[in-house]
């Protein structure tokens, strides 16, 4: 237990995996047979559902329940009371748990806060999605995605800024230096020379 922090208020599960340096903060819940990777941090009142694999340096900020069938990659962040379902066309007098659809959030990706990704569309690696978005669609790498329905609005970074394409087709963001290219609306990292 010395290899990462439980907050007294919170619940750990037996049977989950947890890594070294992750933080578990006030009322949260962590449940059998999920697996939380290395330097993660999961903020006061948050769910994790069996069979849920976060990787590792994941940010989970406070009322986010992940559940089962999500997968979020290494450095995934959370925003505050951002919201996952996990059936398309949930009724309470019927059990569909063997219906739940998968959802993944690729390496580096953000979604804000009060935003809903409706289960079974995937996020793309460092997309960026914007607060209050409801993701009714597979988002691609790099998209900046914001309203209701969410709308594809521009590009980012992997720094999180916005990328404007020249002519070309070529971004450099302004704060990391690093140069992107855009492709037939795919969006790759292209080395400096």
């Amino acid at each position: 237990m010395d290899e990462f922090f439980v907050h007294e208020t919170a619940i750990v599960d037996d049977g989950c995996e947890i890594g070294r340096g992750t933080k578990i903060w006030h009322f949260s819940h962590i449940m059998s047979g999920c697996k939380v990777g290395s330097n993660c941090n999961l903020g006061q009142n948050v769910v994790v559902s069996p069979e849920v694999i976060l990787g590792n340096n994941v940010k989970v900020q406070n009322n986010v329940s992940i559940y089962t069938g999500v997968i979020c990659e290494d450095d995934v962040f959370l925003g505050p009371s951002m919201v996952f379902t996990n059936v398309i066309n949930p009724r309470s007098f019927i059990n569909r748990r063997d219906q739940y659809a998968k959802t993944n959030v690729g390496r580096g990706a953000s979604i804000g806060a009060n935003a809903t990704i409706v289960c079974g569309h995937d996020i793309g690696r460092y997309a960026f999605i914007g607060a209050g978005a409801v993701v009714t669609k597979n988002v691609p790498p790099y998209a900046l995605m914001v309203g209701n329905p969410a709308r594809q609005m521009g590009w980012v970074s992997k720094y999180g800024h916005r990328l404007v394409f020249d002519r070309q087709g070529f971004s450099t963001c302004f704060e990391s230096k690093q140069r992107y290219q855009l492709v037939n609306g795919t969006v790759t990292e292209i080395s400096e020379v």
